[in-house]
């Protein structure tokens, strides 16, 4: 679904993606986004951690939403207001994650979508949420 107008938008509609994060992945968005937090980088410091070894980023991990938002629904030109989430699990490094959103409101006359936002690793949930997006064309 691309390049969609807010009436071909549907409450249902869905897009998903699966992605793993490796250790370069981790480094690279630590450098782009100066969060060197030790438990992302460091096994060492990070099995002294509740969570035992190293974890991605949530920000890392909540910007493949942002990924299926603009190239898959609604598409390319949506701008991205806002959204919630909330951190169920770690994902680890090289654990395949599947992103998942769901259209669950419409707003033709602020040509506002809201979607449910949802991450999975082995069918246990690691993030929940929503999010909000102007559709500019129509």
């Amino acid at each position: 679904m691309n390049n969609l107008n807010i009436t071909q938008i549907q409450v249902g509609d869905q897009a998903k993606v699966e992605k793993s994060f490796s250790a370069e992945h981790v480094f690279l968005f630590s450098q782009l986004s100066g969060d060197i937090n030790p438990v992302h980088l460091d096994e060492e410091y990070a099995q002294n951690t509740m969570f035992g070894k190293r974890i991605v980023h949530g920000a890392l991990l909540n910007s493949m939403f942002s990924m299926l938002f603009a190239n898959e629904l609604p598409g390319p030109g949506c701008i991205y207001l806002k959204s919630e989430s909330k951190f169920l699990k770690p994902v680890y490094l090289d654990e395949v994650v599947l992103f998942q959103i769901e259209v669950i409101d419409i707003f033709i006359d602020k040509k506002r979508v809201v979607l449910k936002t949802k991450a999975t690793v082995q069918d246990k949930l690691c993030i929940v949420g929503t999010a909000e997006l102007y559709i500019p064309n129509e």
